[in-house]
């Protein structure tokens, strides 16, 4: 039995590329085939109607809009790419359409095409802070409410603008600009694998040569040979042996005691009676 769905051919890529060429005309900036995948570059201006025909044409036919996302390129004037993943359930073929704007200019809406594209327009804007013209409710949907700023954009900080916690003092939570104690720059981490320059407060072993195979601190001109080491080295003392006995005159200062020489051999009890078998014969 052969399956529901069609089954997805690396071969469609070409022809698809081909007939969008033909369907979309001076609209479409460029066309490529990578990593296995189809992408189109869709000037703005022609966005909406190049998705359209993406959606109608025969041989196409990409019904879904599976999701938008953002890409951010600093060094770029249009320093954005808006992504839109399209999937046409017929021919079982991914798309994807990119369009490339900056912090000012605007792309057209297509929520008149996909009604989803609201919420996904909404996190593109909220994210990267890209426009979209025609979005009847473009305001954020992922930050809270007085966020300052776009927080997938390259220049953005890692710890923010502003900090979130509750206040002992106003028994309250409270927003106010990020303090920071130190700078993240000058925290000195220690590597796994090179070890520190320096000897940390409390390691001693750290200027003790090792044995073969430890890792150590020092470089491996300061390192003595274990070998070498082997007849010198020492058995570590217990740390109650500055308080233990060198000498015993008898057993009771060993704490082991002697037999008490009056001992005799407790009497049988009368109530137990021997038997054979049982379960502690």
């Amino acid at each position: 039995m052969r399956a529901p769905a069609p089954a997805y051919a690396a071969d469609l890529n070409e022809s698809t590329i081909d007939t969008a060429r033909e369907v979309i005309g001076a609209s479409l900036a460029d066309a490529w085939v990578r990593v296995g995948e189809v992408q189109l570059y869709v000037h703005p201006d022609g966005l909406v109607e190049a998705m359209r025909a993406l959606r109608d044409a025969p041989g196409l036919e990409y019904q879904q809009l599976m999701e938008i996302a953002g890409v951010d390129y600093p060094q770029r004037a249009e320093r954005f790419d808006v992504v839109y993943n399209l999937l046409s359930l017929t021919r079982n073929h991914r798309l994807q359409v990119h369009v490339a704007t900056d912090e000012e200019h605007a792309i057209p809406s297509v929520t008149g095409l996909w009604p989803v594209a609201g919420w996904l327009e909404r996190e593109v804007y909220d994210l990267y802070g890209v426009l979209f013209s025609g979005n009847q409710d473009l305001r954020r949907i992922l930050t809270d409410y007085g966020f300052r700023g776009h927080p997938l954009r390259k220049d953005f900080p890692m710890t923010g603008y502003t900090e979130l916690r509750y206040s002992e003092e106003e028994k309250r939570v409270v927003y106010q600009p990020v303090s920071l104690a130190q700078d993240f720059r000058t925290f000195d981490f220690l590597s796994p694998w090179e070890g520190a320059g320096y000897t940390l407060p409390g390691d001693e072993k750290a200027a003790m040569p090792q044995a073969k195979g430890a890792q150590t601190p020092l470089s491996a001109d300061t390192i003595v040979k274990a070998d070498a080491m082997q007849s010198q080295s020492q058995t570590a003392k217990a740390s109650s042996e500055p308080y233990a006995k060198t000498t015993a005159e008898s057993t009771a200062d060993t704490g082991k005691g002697a037999p008490n020489p009056d001992a005799k051999p407790e009497p049988a009890n009368p109530d137990v009676v021997p038997s054979k078998g049982g379960q502690n014969q």
